[in-house]
């Protein structure tokens, strides 16, 4: 059974640095600036089915946002934010305008991080799954980076499920798991994380305690 996710954040990519540790090894990390969320609403089991918070982050012109958008910070009192998201945390565990920034983290925690990988639009089987060309001969046909045959026309009759075709590359969510948290800077509102993480510059992540 997978565990109950006490920590989490949302963040934007900035990108790739280095760092070096006590011992002068140089550790390659990914900049994930985390803006400090405000609860705006608590959803419960008995009223929603699940347990969550609604959060919003990034502060933006409130003449830009719809009067029932306005009206929601209008109401609690807060500034008005650009994006609001839900995260799966405990409804208990912070109030109505409380905030959550990269403090929850700290040195050496290790965490998934969830993003939008870059999409490179509608890729061929060759650049997709590493297939062949066909043979540049007499009767190949037009061109020779087209996919092979896809089935037979008897049995099954038909393009079996899964099967490695031309298709969208990226622009989907994908998880990365069990990643070391190298240094928190509150100063700078900046989590510092071992390796890669999914995205380009500028996305939009979710950082969370690991459930592994």
């Amino acid at each position: 059974m997978q565990k109950a996710i006490s920590k989490a954040i949302y963040g934007r990519k900035i990108g790739m640095t280095q760092v070096f540790d006590k011992a002068g090894l140089r550790i390659p990390v990914t900049v994930v600036e985390t803006a400090p969320l405000t609860v705006l609403r608590k959803k419960t089991i008995e009223r929603d089915g699940y347990s969550a918070l609604v959060c919003a982050f990034e502060d933006i012109n409130e003449k830009k946002l719809s009067s029932p958008d306005a009206g929601i910070f209008k109401k609690l009192k807060q500034p008005a934010k650009k994006i609001v998201k839900e995260l799966k945390l405990p409804a208990d565990k912070y109030e109505i305008g409380a905030t959550i920034d990269c403090e929850i983290f700290s040195e050496g925690d290790f965490v998934d991080v969830s993003g939008t990988s870059k999409g490179h639009g509608f890729t061929g089987p060759i650049k997709m799954w590493n297939q062949h060309r066909l043979k540049e001969t007499h009767g190949t046909g037009p061109t020779v980076r087209k996919g092979g045959s896809n089935g037979m026309r008897s049995d099954p009759s038909r393009v079996m499920k899964n099967m490695k075709m031309a298709r969208q590359w990226g622009n989907e969510k994908v998880t990365v798991q069990n990643l070391k948290v190298v240094r928190v800077d509150k100063g700078r509102n900046v989590i510092l994380i071992m390796g890669g993480i999914p995205g380009p510059r500028g996305g939009l992540v979710t950082v969370t305690e690991t459930v592994k």
